[in-house]
């Protein structure tokens, strides 16, 4: 040993990863432009469409589609139950700007919000807590597609465990290529075949924090309904019976959003097709309703769910819910962009220095379908631009699992 040792050097301070410029929607044919220009006009055709709602809602649904085309965002009506906290959430510094020059997440979230107003969803009134996507989300529940998904759980059971959990993990995965709203504005995203493989691959990390102790407490936080949220519920359903949980935290929308998102009623509706179902399907909806009624499954709806901020901005009561947590499971675009920031991140950014502010051990689970991407090494980027241009990133044909442990 030397008689001088060098001295200790002192730890080097973690440093941030410097912030990216916020997507906005103000460039003529990028993505967030079509959404705004294209997307938002298709929904409120379809609203308009799927109730034979009144003179009332109709004019409100057209002064709703010119504003955020042609015009300027409006303040909320002064007596709405929720202005002190669009009002924090930034409505006070963009009332009369254009719809396109502001962050993009939140005149996307916005539009979801005045579009309720519109159809008197708020009330008081007789469409007072009528979804105006109710039409939609069922006939999602209805489809054949649905029938055949849930045929193929009766093969899948007699395969071993761990085989039916990757399969249903990955089910929860791709189901979140059957958003609606996604499929209005890209018609034939389900017909094209999924690219084998995906851009991100942690499945390990997170089945590690899932590691069968049967004392672990996992909150999944939803994105869409129907033929989304049915597998999400059986991977649920599974890590349950199997003892890789002991309980299930299932967060959703407190109030319809993004066209297809999931509420309460929806998870409602979910349990119950399964339960009408035949087969294992069935089977898995009365362990589904079982666990709700023993409080093993409970279902939240927080304000933050539909706010138009990223989740670094989350308010302590929910921050301090999702770090009791064992591991948050993140599902679908949206939250994505709200979970790494809805920023021009290079795709090579880490992952775990973007989602650092995050309470607990967090995963992605996400159909690429907007342009927000981080945690890709080089050479995967290289290779999807080379193969594809941008276009990998909007698809919806390409996946990720990604995991902050």
């Amino acid at each position: 040993m030397p008689d001088n040792p060098p001295p200790v050097q002192p730890a080097q301070p973690v440093r941030p990863v410097p912030l990216a410029p916020v997507i906005l929607s103000d460039e003529p044919g990028s993505f967030p432009y079509s959404v705004l220009a294209e997307r938002h006009p298709a929904i409120v055709r379809q609203v308009r469409e799927s109730f034979p709602y009144g003179p009332e809602q109709h004019e409100a649904l057209d002064a709703l589609l010119a504003s955020c085309t042609k015009g300027v965002i409006e303040p909320l009506p002064a007596d709405a139950h929720d202005m002190g906290r669009w009002s924090a959430w930034g409505m006070d510094a963009y009332t009369g700007r254009s719809w396109f020059d502001v962050p993009w997440l939140w005149s996307e979230s916005h539009f979801y919000r005045r579009l309720l107003d519109a159809v008197g969803y708020f009330g008081p009134g007789p469409w007072q807590g009528i979804d105006p996507f109710r039409p939609s989300k069922l006939a999602e529940l209805d489809a054949r597609e649905t029938d055949e998904e849930l045929a193929a759980l009766d093969e899948l059971t007699g395969r071993p465990v761990e085989e039916q959990a990757t399969a249903l993990l990955h089910g929860s995965l791709w189901g979140n290529r059957a958003d609606l709203g996604f499929r209005l504005s890209d018609a034939e995203a389900e017909d094209r075949a999924a690219v084998p493989g995906l851009v991100a691959d942690d499945s390990d990390t997170l089945w590690t924090l899932l590691g069968g102790t049967g004392t672990g407490v996992l909150c999944l936080i939803a994105d869409n309904a129907g033929r989304e949220l049915i597998p999400d519920l059986l991977l649920i359903a599974h890590l349950l019976a199997h003892g890789r949980i002991e309980r299930a935290v299932l967060q959703v929308k407190p109030y319809p959003y993004y066209v297809s998102d999931a509420t309460t009623a929806d998870v409602v509706d979910a349990v119950r097709r399964l339960t009408r179902a035949s087969g294992e399907a069935a089977a898995y909806g009365h362990r589904l309703w079982a666990a709700m009624a023993d409080g093993r499954l409970t279902v939240r709806a927080h304000p933050f769910s539909c706010a138009p901020l990223p989740y670094a901005d989350m308010p302590d009561d929910l921050r301090d819910e999702l770090a009791s947590a064992d591991l948050t499971i993140m599902k679908g675009d949206l939250n994505y962009r709200r979970l790494v920031g809805d920023r021009r991140w290079p795709p090579t950014t880490p992952f775990a220095e973007v989602t650092a502010h995050f309470p607990g051990p967090v995963a992605a689970l996400r159909t690429l379908k907007s342009e927000v991407i981080t945690g890709l090494d080089a050479d995967t980027e290289a290779a999807l631009v080379a193969a594809e241009g941008q276009r990998w990133r909007t698809g919806g044909t390409h996946a990720l699992i990604q995991v902050r442990s």
